[in-house]
């Protein structure tokens, strides 16, 4: 079932075994021996992707429901074992609203659990997670994923954080090439060169070193400094945002472990993706 949903989710094979992190033939067999099981055709096929038959449109809500009470059950045996606690580490966004809702969302589902908030900076791009401090992390991606289980959430498309006086504010977008010119702000040494690559739009940059979102846009306001942001978000009359056209979206992902069973942690992840999805 939980194969069924990835595919009735992503629409797409791969994306759907690559969420699942399988290979896909695999995932297609399963597929296929669940319609031989059900006597129904659940997917129409195309060279571009699926879509959902009205059969498998059923099965998707009844799906979702048998899971979400598999993951109640497991949440309960947990929490008579006394694990029913889980620390959630959350990198720059907590204002999301998509945070809000699926904070309602699961205390809904999951009520009497103790869930404990790490807010992060932006030295590790998942709030601690390889080091134990929290059971997972709603972050954004890229970063070295190794040993690591990434569900993307959503994209967002990114711009550049400008003094508001400044000649290039007044532009509708921008291309990287028109920065080069600029200091960008720098991760502390031994930050995840992935995430230090992205930020710095896949170039190697100079520029003053930050560790939080405020000294980020306090390093634009003082310096000149070039930061990039996700666009939607709130800023200072001083600062303006324009959007790059040539960068790649931001993914909002939630994260943890490889081979984590936690049924907390997975139920989490879970209501994560319905939660961004709205």
């Amino acid at each position: 079932m939980r194969y069924f949903v990835a595919v009735a989710e992503e629409l797409h094979f791969g994306r759907a075994a690559t969420r699942l992190h399988m290979s896909q033939p695999p995932l297609s067999r399963a597929i296929k021996r669940l319609e031989a099981n059900v006597g129904a055709l659940l997917f129409t096929r195309s060279p571009t992707g699926v879509t959902l038959t009205p059969m498998g449109a059923v099965l998707l809500d009844e799906a979702r429901a048998l899971l979400d009470h598999a993951d109640r059950v497991r949440v309960r045996v947990s929490a008579a074992a006394g694990a029913a606690t889980i620390t959630v580490g959350i990198l720059g966004d907590s204002t999301d609203p998509a945070v809000s809702r699926l904070a309602a969302a699961y205390r809904r589902t999951h009520p009497g659990i103790d869930i404990r908030i790490r807010d992060t900076d932006l030295t590790d791009p998942t709030c601690g997670l390889r080091t134990g401090l929290v059971d997972v992390a709603l972050t954004r991606a890229p970063f070295d994923e190794t040993a690591l289980a990434v569900r993307a959430l959503r994209t967002d498309p990114v711009g550049v954080v400008l003094r508001a006086d400044d000649p290039l504010a007044r532009r509708d977008r921008l291309r990287l090439a028109e920065l080069s010119d600029r200091p960008w702000f720098q991760f502390p040494r031994g930050t995840d060169p992935i995430w230090q690559s992205y930020w710095n739009g896949g170039t190697p940059r100079e520029g003053p070193v930050v560790r939080a979102v405020q000294e980020c846009l306090h390093a634009v306001l003082w310096n000149g400094t070039v930061g990039l942001a996700p666009l939607g978000h709130d800023l200072p009359a001083e600062l303006a945002v324009v959007p790059l056209i040539d960068m790649v979206p931001s993914r909002v992902v939630a994260v943890c472990n490889e081979g984590d069973t936690n049924p907390l942690i997975r139920s989490f992840i879970e209501i994560a993706a319905a939660a961004y999805r709205h």
